[in-house]
């Protein structure tokens, strides 16, 4: 008898193995892959990578109920028993973003609250004013850097919206210029898959945490190593990698979605920028799958049984675009999406990541009023990551132009109408105190220090 050809095969089939959440299929239809995945209940076995299988949840509501009971679903990956049975393979590309690290994300309970709050308040000296203009000036450097192509043409997720997270981070984190270059290279090499990254990343942060015990300074990392809960220099390390990998990857999602979204051929021409940012946020969710939980007993969601210490993953992705709420999303809070998780372990930098990322479009906006897409939107590729959903390219057009070196940018509120006015070449050319660094940056170098000469007018 004729075997039946794999592409007739339909995907989840019982008879021919798991969902695959990866690879070209996975990432050409993620959409058709959730809807093929709710028919077998609120939660269904899925490949999250070759030979590692996990329970993924589709449903809005067990998303809920999975993300917020702590008691039942824990987040300590060292109780994955496929992993401590050596049936997952040592090279799987699910190790880095699924195994145990001493973080906030990993722990659970007392630690976790520990751990937590230190970020939460080292976060909470973040000055809203001060994040706007750190993320106006990095915008207007990258703009600087490709506005004046003679073609006027770029490639904006390579050239602008996944270097703005690195430089406005490695700024928060108070980077002296040799330092930031290292960082930006290390956790950029991360998501590339560059040999030797996380040693490129490991080291600069722990110079940077040698640095700031020398000469403290008003800067996220100093927050952290004096907060009360007296973390070791290991733990702070940690949490900074915590803050690089879980925001910049996803803010550079949110900030190449949210501008194809504005500049796309469906945008209603007047809506603000915070709209196409929210509409990201709830339909094209950065971090698609992630979030592994393993109960602590023998749970039962929608009629399935999974053991306990098996991981289940949390598809925010197919929970955000749930056909139960398509009804009731009109009456949901703008901010009522999984984007950001739910429940303790729920983003603890949601609110400075939303504005950054408006902020991000509008200052595109702002400086370069006519530009648009070269493609339609619904032509635009995806990268095939279960984790993540992001453009893979974002190509634009725009009238060459000529940015003003270092320019001061004014302050102005997320959400707010961009003003579609160029900007004046006579704009002064002022550059922001700087702190935790007494070198001064040269006008070659990597990234950071290119940008900090940039500020200087060097």
């Amino acid at each position: 008898m004729q075997q039946p050809l794999d592409s007739q095969i339909p995907p989840g089939c019982p008879a021919h193995g798991n969902v695959q959440m990866y690879g070209p299929s996975f990432g050409a239809d993620p959409e058709g892959h959730y809807a093929q995945l709710r028919s077998f209940g609120p939660s269904a076995p899925v490949d999250i990578a070759p030979d590692v299988q996990a329970e993924l949840v589709t449903s809005y509501d067990a998303a809920l109920y999975v993300l917020q009971n702590p008691a039942s679903f824990v987040r300590d990956s060292r109780r994955w028993n496929a992993l401590n049975e050596g049936r997952v393979p040592a090279d799987s590309p699910a190790l880095p973003m699924m195994g145990y690290r001493p973080n906030a994300l990993f722990s659970d309970g007392a630690a976790h609250a520990r751990l937590r709050q230190a970020v939460t308040d080292s976060l909470a000296t973040v000055n809203e004013h001060q994040l706007i203009r750190q993320t106006q000036q990095s915008a207007n450097y990258l703009i600087s850097q490709f506005s004046t192509d003679i073609r006027g043409q770029a490639e904006l997720m390579a050239e602008y919206a996944q270097p703005l997270p690195l430089l406005v981070f490695s700024d928060l984190f108070g980077c002296p210029p040799e330092i930031g270059d290292r960082v930006i290279a290390g956790i950029s090499g991360i998501f590339e898959g560059t040999p030797g990254a996380d040693e490129v990343l490991g080291g600069a942060l722990t110079e940077l945490i040698a640095l700031k015990r020398r000469r403290p300074a008003a800067d996220l990392t100093t927050r952290l190593m004096e907060h009360s809960a007296q973390l070791s220099d290991e733990e702070v390390l940690h949490q900074l990698v915590t803050l690089l990998s879980g925001g910049t990857a996803p803010l550079a999602a949110a900030i190449g979605t949210s501008s194809a979204l504005y500049l796309g051929e469906d945008w209603q021409v007047g809506l603000p920028v915070e709209d196409a940012v929210s509409q990201t946020l709830w339909n094209y969710a950065p971090i698609a799958n992630y979030a592994a939980h393993y109960p602590t007993h023998d749970v039962e969601l929608g009629g399935r049984v999974v053991r306990a210490n098996d991981p289940i993953l949390v598809s925010f992705a197919a929970a955000n675009t749930d056909p139960k709420l398509t009804e009731h999303r009109e009456q949901l809070s703008a901010k009522a999406h999984l984007a950001f998780g739910a429940g303790p372990h729920a983003c603890p930098a949601k609110d400075p990541a939303f504005m950054i990322a408006v902020t991000a479009v509008e200052a595109l906006l702002n400086r370069l009023p006519d530009v648009e897409m070269r493609v339609p939107f619904k032509a635009l590729t995806w990268a095939p990551s279960p984790w993540s959903r992001s453009l893979v390219t974002l190509p634009i057009r725009f009238s060459p132009r000529a940015v003003p070196q270092a320019a001061e940018p004014a302050a102005s509120n997320p959400g707010q109408a961009p003003q579609q006015q160029a900007v004046p070449s006579s704009s002064p050319t002022t550059g922001p105190a700087r702190t935790g660094t007494s070198v001064a940056p040269q006008s070659k170098g990597g990234l950071f220090t290119r940008f900090l000469a940039w500020t200087r007018g060097e």
